[in-house]
């Protein structure tokens, strides 16, 4: 029987053509695994297993390459890792000789949320004293955002519950994905640019870091915080933060709280303006009354002070000082009187006939007396009445135009005319001369 001849190779040769086989079918690679038994000798290389659920695979790192990482590997850790595949000959093992590794999924968007947010936060772009405060009263609001999501739909709702009056315009854009950033970062620049709106407001439902990682973008973070209109970030849930909330100029928990923070409820508004109307309708009662009272006093004033007025008042004291001169009169008739009564008594007691005659001389004389006294009392009355008299017709505008002078008022309204100032040619006047009243046009006006 004839033997074959065949091929026989040792353990180190058949580890080499397993290498090389390795090596030449899987070029550098990608892997996404758990770390387990991660060692780091005083060599400064590290060693591990990459391992799922149902299987694990050894991996090294050379001290060069680990000393670039910028985490710490620790067992249990997530991580996205790419090598090659290779063979350790001295025990035949395969593994990965790796020259990357990064935090694999929300761990790995963590950390590099955290890096940018110090950044941006040691530049001073998250500062309170560059965000200004929202306007009193917003008439036109940009909402950018998913134009089919649940955020929208809150934030239309509570808007036209609240202050239908508002002007809301939804710019549609991506709210996640490779391009929604960009996306965002150009509609919300337009928007600004526009000087349409009072407020942006930029909106998403709630979702995973890595969902909401558009509005994480450092480009987007940058244009909220330049943005010369006020700019709304309500972005995720009340846990879930982004660096437009840090950036903008006002954060909201959820988009139905920032539509809330937006606008008035009209419900408070519409008390606020009765309440409002109400106190302006009492404001102008008082200010009318307060008008009314001072015109009173006014006429009141301008009436004390009219020619009219003096005269009539000239008029009162000359009847007040006629009614005293007689009562003083009647006085003193009244004295004169008694003091006659008592003579007479005083008479009838003294009656001896021989003094009857001489009595009765006397008597005639004492009867002739107090008639004589009235008479010259009431002469010097009726002299200072007659200066009295005289008195008045000196300060009577009457006594002034008697004398030749007349008084000029406008024929129309009766306003006294005391200046060339207060007519022109072809106004008609009327002029009071002693014993009545002419009406006179006048033709020219000298000053």
């Amino acid at each position: 029987m004839q033997q074959r001849s065949i091929d026989v190779l040792t353990p180190s040769q058949l580890n080499t053509l397993a290498r090389d086989l390795l090596e030449g079918s899987f070029p550098a690679i990608w892997v996404e695994a758990e770390l387990g038994s991660v060692a780091r000798p005083s060599s400064g290389h590290m060693y591990f297993t990459l391992k799922d659920a149902r299987a694990q695979l050894r991996a090294a790192m050379f001290r060069m390459k680990a000393s670039a990482l910028r985490f710490v590997p620790r067992e249990g850790m997530r991580v996205l890792v790419r090598g090659r595949v290779t063979l350790y000959d001295a025990r035949g093992e395969y593994q990965m000789v790796l020259d990357h590794m990064e935090e694999a999924g929300e761990g790995a968007l963590r950390r590099a949320f955290e890096e940018l947010q110090a950044r941006l936060e040691a530049e001073g772009l998250f500062a309170s004293d560059r965000k200004r405060a929202l306007p009193a009263h917003v008439g036109r609001l940009a909402v950018i955002t998913s134009p089919t999501g649940a955020a929208v739909r809150d934030v239309v709702s509570v808007l036209a519950r609240r202050f239908p009056l508002l002007q809301v315009d939804v710019l549609p854009s991506l709210v996640q994905g490779a391009t929604a950033a960009a996306q965002i970062t150009r509609l919300l620049q337009a928007a600004d640019a526009s000087g349409r709106y009072d407020v942006i407001l930029l909106t998403r439902g709630g979702g995973s870091l890595e969902d909401l990682w558009a509005f994480n973008d450092e480009a987007l973070a940058r244009a909220v915080a330049a943005s010369t209109t006020p700019v709304v970030s309500a972005v995720g849930h009340e846990t879930d933060f982004s660096l437009t909330d840090f950036a903008a100029d006002l954060r909201a928990p959820t988009p139905s709280v920032a539509a809330e923070l937006l606008v008035p409820d009209q419900q408070d508004l519409a008390r606020r303006l009765r309440r409002d109307a109400a106190r302006l309708q009492q404001l102008h009662r008082q200010t009318m009354t307060q008008a009314m009272q001072r015109a009173d006093r006014l006429m009141l004033r301008l009436n004390a002070c009219s020619p009219q007025a003096r005269l009539q008042l000239l008029q009162r004291r000359h009847a007040d000082l006629g009614r005293r001169l007689q009562a003083v009169a009647a006085q003193q008739r009244h004295q004169r009187t008694a003091r006659l009564r008592h003579a007479s008594a005083v008479l009838r007691g003294h009656h001896p006939q021989r003094q009857l005659d001489a009595l009765r001389q006397r008597l005639l004389a004492l009867r002739g007396r107090p008639d004589a006294a009235m008479q010259r009392q009431l002469q010097r009355d009726a002299l200072r009445l007659r200066g009295l008299a005289r008195s008045m017709e000196a300060v009577s505008p009457l006594a002034t135009v008697a004398r030749g002078y007349s008084i000029l008022t406008r024929h129309d309204d009766g306003t006294l005319v005391r200046s060339v100032e207060q007519v022109q040619a072809g106004d008609a006047l009327q002029a009071r001369v002693g014993d009545g009243v002419l009406d006179v046009q006048v033709t020219a006006v000298e000053r």
